[in-house]
Order: C-alpha cells, then sequence, then structure tokens
C-alpha cells in the first residue's frame, strides 16, 4: 500500500525505481543522491518496506533534502519477493526498474536502460558480464553459482541475457501488468520473468553495469535457500529451447493490448 509521495508531485515519470529496503539507513541517502544526480529521465522512487521501524524510512524523512519525488510503499505480501511485487502493484509509469538500495555507482545506466526499453525491448538487464561490466569481491561460492548460471542459460538453453541471476533489472510495464508471475519467494520473480521473455517472443536487451560485495547493511540475496525455486526457472528456459514450448503456456493476466 503506498503510503503518500514525500516530495512534491513533479512531471508525469517514465520510470518508477522500485527499491526494496530492509534497514538501508546507512545506504540509502547516498544512492538517492546518485539516482539524483544522474537520472535524467522523469522519475519517481518507490521505497518498498516491510515494518514501519525500518531505519531506511528515518534516515529518509529526517534527512533527504532532495527533488526526487519518493512514495513509500508497505509491503502487502512477506520479504523480498513482496517488497518487489508490492513495487509493480503500485507502479504507473511506462517502465520499471528493480534497483538495489545500496548502489550509488550504477545510476548513471538507467538513462540507457531506458532508452533501450524505449526501442521495443520489455527488458533491459544490468549485466556484469560483458565489456563494459564487473564483479568485484564476490564470495567463492556465489560467484561459481552466478557465473555457471549465467553461462548454461546463455550459451546452452539461449536465453538471450548474458547475466540472467542480477536483479538489478527494468522490465516493461507491459510485462510486468499482463504476465502472471507465480514465484512466491526471493528475487525469483526476475529469472522468472526473464525465461518467459523469450517464450512469449518478446525482446530483451543488456547493458553493461558495475557490481561490488556490500560493505554496510546485511544482502537478502539467499542462493542456497531459493536454489529449488531457481531451479525451476532455469529448467523453464531448457524447455522452451529444446522441448518447443511456446507463448501458449505462459499464464497472463490479461492480454497485453488491454493495458491503456
Amino acid at each position: 500500500m503506498a503510503s503518500g509521495a514525500y516530495d512534491e508531485q513533479g512531471p508525469t515519470p517514465t520510470l518508477d525505481i522500485v527499491i526494496p529496503v530492509y534497514n538501508e539507513g546507512r545506504n540509502i541517502l547516498k544512492a538517492l543522491a546518485a539516482l539524483q544526480a544522474s537520472v535524467s529521465v522523469p522519475c519517481q522512487i518507490l521505497i518498498c518496506y516491510d515494518f514501519d521501524e525500518d531505519d531506511t524510512l528515518a534516515a529518509i524523512r529526517e534527512n533527504w533534502t532532495g527533488q526526487l519525488g519518493i512514495v513509500f510503499v508497505r509491503n502487502s505480501g512477506r520479504g523480498a519477493h513482496g517488497a518487489v511485487l508490492s513495487g509493480f502493484a503500485a507502479s504507473s509509469a511506462p517502465y520499471i526498474v528493480v534497483f538495489p538500495a545500496d548502489d550509488d555507482y550504477n545510476p548513471p545506466i538507467l538513462d540507457k536502460m531506458v532508452e533501450r526499453a524505449s526501442a521495443g525491448n520489455d527488458i533491459v538487464s544490468a549485466c556484469r558480464f560483458m565489456r563494459g561490466g564487473c564483479m568485484l569481491n564476490c564470495p567463492w561460492l556465489k560467484n561459481l553459482l552466478v557465473r555457471a548460471t549465467a553461462f548454461t542459460l546463455h550459451y546452452l538453453a539461449r536465453v538471450p541475457a548474458r547475466d540472467p541471476t542480477n536483479g538489478f533489472r527494468l522490465f516493461s510495464r507491459r510485462l510486468v501488468k499482463t504476465v502472471r508471475i507465480e514465484s512466491s519467494s526471493g528475487f525469483t520473480y526476475s529469472l522468472e520473468l526473464l525465461v518467459k521473455c523469450p517464450r512469449l517472443g518478446w525482446p530483451m536487451a543488456d547493458v553493461p553495469a558495475r557490481w561490488f560485495e556490500r560493505t554496510e547493511g546485511q544482502s537478502r540475496f539467499r542462493p542456497l535457500k531459493w536454489a529449488g525455486a531457481y531451479l525451476r526457472w532455469y529448467c523453464y528456459a531448457f524447455a522452451t529451447t529444446y522441448l518447443g514450448r511456446g507463448s501458449h503456456t505462459v499464464p497472463m493476466l490479461r492480454a497485453a493490448d488491454e493495458l491503456g
């Protein structure tokens, strides 16, 4: 449930920036400052939180003096999954990006992501595994899992994205508002939408992004806990390529042409 804009209403947003938070008070102000300095397309920030005592909210209300339009969205579900889907439900912009609360170095690529989406791509992924991107100081197990998944999905399952497990991703309104999300935990919704796009025949693109292991706060990424949920969509991608599963197998909320 949205709790109202923090700043005055600006231009109609082209981009809604969904930021799921969990006690990100030490990180959020730097991220907001970087977004304000770098993003030129009209945008608003949807801060998606679990509980009123989250220190992210106090950090913004007591210290933020910028001009970004900020909306606080209470998680109507549970955990990271519920927070993001609550942001999707509150969004009305043509494009929606899920952005990490501790990222103050990638905001300059958001305009490029919107540009690629405006060219007709329903997903634009921030990619660490292409020229201009990087992934540094990642724990060895996470590094192994992420790179192995990326290699096999892209080169064997032929998913046209080179960094499938990165949750930093832009989605079109058409995708978010018409394709049923079947996942129920963690950030698996992001991989789900990524592998459903090829089955629908909807295009996607990558832009290079940087990634550094966080130094403040606790990550909500739990690859082992969510392994079973990820495996479902990993196999789904292979079924699309090798079993010929088509668009009729993708559950939809409505037809894409019903969107206003």
